[in-house]
């Protein structure tokens, strides 16, 4: 079984939809519906976070009578990609590395998850007819757009973009064959996130 904890539902929606699409894993991939609070903490303050994120993890895993096979764990840096980004991963990366008994995957989604959804501009229409990525927001590296959500909702179309699309976009991402591979433009933090998944 593998484990999900984000920032919200739609994230972890999003981080299932990548998994079950790179993994080509058959097993159980069960969210923890607790917000993720890692971001800013530091110290033993993040040590304890941590600590409990992993248990409930682990107590999923029996709960539902199984092996924990991987912990992937959802964040939105909230900036672009600059220096920031190295410091705030690493940190994050070893205090859960030190405690996860299982294989981790680090989501820090740079500036969000609407970055990330701007990798696959071809999933949207699928998702409804009126929506076409402008294209000032194609090809680019996505991590350096501030505010990607905004970007969306002022140019996308109609109707007006929500984060509860992002799911949905995901998954017609994958279901046209764009997600994870075929990205349009680059993301430092996507390619993390996937590189963490390798060897699962």
């Amino acid at each position: 079984m593998i484990v999900v904890a984000g920032e919200s539902s739609n994230d972890r929606e999003v981080m299932t939809a990548l998994l079950r699409a790179h993994l080509d894993f058959a097993g159980k991939i069960v969210p923890i519906n607790d917000p993720v609070a890692l971001k800013e903490a530091t110290g033993t303050n993040l040590a304890s976070r941590v600590a409990r994120l992993v248990g409930k993890a682990k107590a999923v895993a029996a709960k539902e009578q199984s092996e924990l096979h991987g912990l992937a764990v959802h964040l939105d840096l909230d900036a672009v990609h600059d220096g920031s980004y190295d410091t705030v991963r690493a940190r994050l990366w070893s205090a859960l590395d030190e405690r996860c008994p299982a294989p981790l995957a680090l989501a820090l989604a740079v500036w969000e998850t609407e970055g990330w959804l701007l990798l696959f501009p071809d999933a949207f229409p699928h998702v409804h007819s009126g929506w076409t990525v402008p294209q000032q927001l194609r090809g680019r590296d996505t991590g350096l757009i501030r505010n990607p959500k905004e970007e969306l909702q002022r140019r996308l179309g109609t109707p007006r973009y929500r984060e509860s699309d992002s799911p949905a976009v995901v998954r017609a991402a994958v279901a046209h064959c764009h997600a994870p591979a075929k990205a349009v433009g680059s993301s430092r933090s996507f390619q993390d996130f996937l590189a963490d998944l390798q060897g699962w």
